[in-house]
């Protein structure tokens, strides 16, 4: 059995509140993406050359990737020759088999929730350029472990850009949990100091990290997320534990472009894809998993506190390809 078959089996009965979201948080996506299969695969009786080189352009303009593409067309392209097929459909069920290997190999072992440190404070390093919905994101996980029954730290080492603090105050607020905060263009290490003192002291589960994120300065913020790593490794063994980065779906391209300066500058282990809802262009997920190797750990897929979902391969393939339609 296909994946494509799988999925359709899978999610047949009723599905879960989940992947009722997923369904509903990638809607444009499906619609830009599935839609253009289904007509591209009507249009040809048969797949030939210039049924490949459409659905090349379909993947990249989906934000698949130009390399991921490419490889991905070849794949079905030596495939469809050894098999002998030449139905259209076959060969999009082919390439959605296609599309989750290379998601799956790609990289480290797939794991979605914050790996807590089996003794003291976790800790949790957030980086991304201003406007990602980086202080949102945070919230969202703050609360998701609230949940959880774990108390979550805020800590705010933004100290430059104007109005992070205060944002990350009023969802520290909005949460009922506490937050260290430093004074405007104050030293982000430190911060992070009196963070990780806090955290030992009052004996907290997840203290969560906000940093500056002034790419444009590339070497500062390397200086910078350099010494605050220091500095919470010498306070709390091990720490950072995690290090996500927050790219919004919406930027593309340049969200992979992101993705590779931030693993230059620092340990990234783990991207939480932001405004999943707002694109049509869903490929994204799989490009950054093809360009670092670095999973998606949890992704946007609405504005409500509970919309940040633990990314699930399958959801996000159901989703972007089959929707509500089995």
């Amino acid at each position: 059995m296909g994946l494509f078959s799988f999925l359709k089996n899978k999610f047949a009965k009723k599905k879960d509140e989940a992947t009722e979201t997923y369904v509903k948080g990638m809607e444009k996506s499906h619609a830009a993406f599935a839609s253009r299969l289904d007509a591209l695969s009507k249009r040809y009786a048969k797949v030939n050359q210039a049924y490949f080189e459409e659905l090349e352009q379909i993947l990249i303009e989906s934000d698949v990737g130009v390399d991921l593409s490419l490889r991905l067309i070849e794949k079905l392209l030596d495939e469809s020759q050894k098999q002998g097929i030449s139905e259209p459909s076959k060969i999009n069920e082919m390439l959605i088999d296609e599309m989750f290997v290379s998601y799956a190999t790609a990289g480290a072992v797939i794991k979605n929730e914050i790996q807590f440190a089996p003794s003291g404070p976790t800790v949790l390093l957030v980086v991304g350029v201003n406007g990602v919905g980086k202080t949102t994101s945070i919230a969202k996980l703050a609360y998701r472990y609230q949940q959880q029954g774990k108390s979550v730290l805020l800590v705010a080492g933004d100290t430059f850009r104007a109005g992070a603090l205060e944002q990350l105050q009023v969802w520290a607020d909005r949460l009922k949990c506490p937050i260290v905060l430093g004074k405007p263009n104050s030293d982000p290490a430190s911060v992070a100091y009196d963070g990780a003192k806090y955290a030992k002291e009052h004996k907290i589960d997840l203290m969560i990290v906000d940093t500056a994120g002034r790419l444009q300065t590339k070497a500062n913020l390397m200086q910078e997320l350099g010494k605050i790593n220091r500095v919470l490794s010498k306070e709390i063994p091990g720490a950072p534990h995690e290090s996500f980065l927050i790219i919004d779906a919406t930027t593309g391209q340049n969200g992979v472009l992101q993705a590779k300066a931030f693993k230059e500058v620092t340990p990234l282990s783990g991207i939480v894809i932001t405004k999943m809802d707002g694109t049509s262009k869903g490929g994204i997920i799989l490009s950054i998993r093809d360009e670092i190797g670095v999973p998606v750990r949890f992704v946007g897929l609405g504005e409500k506190m509970g919309d940040l979902q633990e990314f699930d391969l399958d959801k996000y393939l159901y989703g972007l390809l089959l929707g509500g339609e089995a």
